[in-house]
């Protein structure tokens, strides 16, 4: 068996750009969260909301590997949009982000070849690959332009909608002459990010339909108005033709059916392009989407981080991390509502295999003051950490303080890497952290501590660092936050390791198995030093079979397993008993 990961994280918050639909995204370092969902928040513009990217970058600078992310938004957020002809280009997300982006389409297209023999609408090419059913397509005889549709491709013969009457057969080497596929191009530019989705069709049955070809885009979505076709125009009525059906008339002769015009001719179809589709003129056409806007970010309300829950695929904010298994540790960095806070703490209870780490707001200083706060939660799947930390702002070019649970999350990881998720995170420097927007004493310290707020401290001499460990649970046994993630880590490895189990007989053969299985993950934990005594007798104990299961039990495909681990607790208390000694050897 092969423990899970403990060190992953997962972030929820508000971002200048990103998707807020579905799965969270994953980044393994700042620039990956930079090119999916931009860069720092102003206070200006964000206020108390802004320290999503900060946390991010914090969580990385201590040590974290992976994270994944999910973007809020405000409910009045709005995609910036462009619709030009039958093309509408919207933002990939709700932001003012979009401003600042350029979008380009430009004629293009995927295939090309000289005719060798035209045969009414059957044309035969030098080279017939990449052209399909359904393309528009240019021919050009050497002064003149027309286009058509193909029908159909087989072989080396392209057949087209109607008969071609322009002389496009060459057999000449580096003739001029030809027919070549019509597509659009669109490039999409912001800063260094630059998307291209060459060749693109207007046709909804094309391979290269413009809204399948771009849905992966992280800048824009692109819809279809209309069919990339246009239809040819009917032949106009001559004359002699109108003069005709009056004398019909007049005769009393009645047609029973008119018959079917003739296919137009290709030279006089009046069919134009995708690209003057899309109303397109000259060599490109740069769309500047307007509309965009970020919403009241500044007074966000707490359903914007809570997200809601409309199914696979569709959930937003927290919600979102319903789908996701690999995250172990869970921060809304500085956002300190009650109603938030409480919900990412029941979100964490309820699938067992996280731990919430909380921010205390920086205004509170005083120890009543952070005792009361604190007295709102009551969990052994979440810890709150105290006070704020002083790092560089690299969007304002200054120094500002932050809450801690960013860097938290990054010593978390840290910790567990290099020593192993049974060793409590504490005692440990806070990196890129030059100051605390208070600082707490020893005899705050023995206040504060039993109750369950880690404080971060400053030392002389050892930096600032972390200086507690403990959960905000009332229970004493779930005291230590590395102990309930350890519990955390030995039941997730223990499932994803057993699921061969399902469906297999219920027999003694399985219940042995499943035993020396577990008992052999849980020795290699006690040698590892995760678990407490001298011997893995003394460190755990698995039961499998008649003493856990009824007959019930098996003949309803249930198999129980009886499991104890002695976890190792941290030693957050030094004592030394020091005695005089005389000269003459007496204590």
């Amino acid at each position: 068996m092969q423990g899970v990961s403990t060190s992953t994280a997962g972030f929820v918050g508000l971002a200048e750009r990103g998707p807020v639909i579905g799965q969270p995204q994953l980044v393994t370092s700042f620039a990956d969260y930079r090119r999916i969902y931009g860069g720092y928040l102003s206070e200006a513009g964000y206020g108390a909301n802004r320290f999503l990217p900060y946390a991010v970058e914090q969580f990385f600078a201590n040590g974290g590997s992976r994270a994944y992310i999910m973007r809020a938004v405000p409910g009045d957020a709005k995609a910036a949009e462009k619709t030009v002809g039958v093309l509408k280009v919207t933002a990939a997300s709700p932001g003012a982000w979009s401003e600042n982006m350029r979008v380009t389409v430009q004629p293009s297209s995927k295939a090309k070849s000289p005719v060798f023999a035209v045969n009414g609408a059957d044309l035969t090419l030098k080279n017939a690959d990449g052209f399909n059913a359904g393309d528009v397509v240019e021919l050009f005889d050497g002064s003149k332009t027309a286009y058509a549709t193909v029908k159909s491709v087989l072989d080396k013969v392209v057949t087209l909608d109607a008969p071609c009457t322009l002389n496009v057969a060459d057999t000449t080497v580096g003739t001029s002459k030809y027919i070549r596929t019509c597509e659009i191009t669109i490039i999409a530019r912001l800063d260094d990010t630059v998307e291209t989705f060459e060749n693109l069709s207007l046709k909804p049955e094309a391979l290269n339909y413009a809204p399948v070809r771009t849905a992966r885009s992280e800048l824009i979505k692109v819809e279809v108005l209309a069919s990339a076709g246009a239809a040819a125009p009917a032949p106009a009525e001559k004359k002699e033709d109108k003069k005709e059906d009056k004398k019909d008339e007049k005769k009393g002769d009645k047609k029973d059916e008119a018959p079917a015009p003739a296919p137009a001719p290709v030279a006089a179809a009046g069919k134009i392009t995708p690209y003057e589709l899309c109303g397109g003129t000259g060599s490109e056409m740069i769309l500047i989407l307007e509309g965009g806007s970020n919403g009241s970010v500044l007074t966000v309300t707490p359903d914007a981080f809570l997200g809601k829950d409309d199914g696979p695929g569709k959930r937003t904010g927290l919600q979102a991390f319903i789908e996701n298994n690999n995250v172990s540790i869970m921060a809304i960095p500085g956002i300190t509502m009650p109603e938030v806070q409480s919900s990412l703490v029941g979100f964490c209870e309820g699938k067992k295999s996280c731990f919430a780490i909380l921010d205390i707001p920086m205004d509170l200083k005083k120890t009543n003051d952070v005792v009361n706060f604190r007295d709102m939660y009551d969990s052994t799947y979440a810890a709150i950490y105290h006070p704020w930390l002083q790092m560089f702002d690299a969007g304002a070019k200054r120094p500002a303080y932050f809450p801690p649970s960013g860097a938290m999350a990054g010593i978390y990881a840290r910790s567990d890497t290099d020593r192993g998720v049974h060793k409590a995170p504490a005692n440990e420097v806070v990196r890129g952290c030059t100051g605390l927007s208070c600082n707490y004493n020893t005899g705050e310290q023995d206040i504060l501590n039993p109750i369950g707020v880690n404080l971060i401290r400053s030392f002389p001499g050892r930096g600032i660092r972390v200086w507690g460990a403990r959960t905000i649970s009332s229970n004493g046994l779930w005291k230590y936050l590395n102990v309930r993630r350890l519990f955390i880590y030995v039941e997730e490895s223990i499932k994803a390791n057993t699921n061969w189990v399902v469906f297999e007989p219920n027999s003694e053969a399985l219940w042995a198995r499943v035993t020396r299985t577990i008992s052999t993950f849980l020795a290699t934990c006690w040698r590892d030093g995760m678990l407490a005594g001298t011997s893995p007798d003394q460190a755990f104990f698995v039961e499998c079979g008649p003493t856990t299961m009824t007959q019930d039990d098996i003949d309803n495909g249930r198999l129980i397993c009886q499991i104890g681990i002695a976890p190792v607790k941290p030693a957050e208390f030094v004592i030394f008993r020091i005695t005089q000694k005389t000269a003459n050897g007496e204590g």
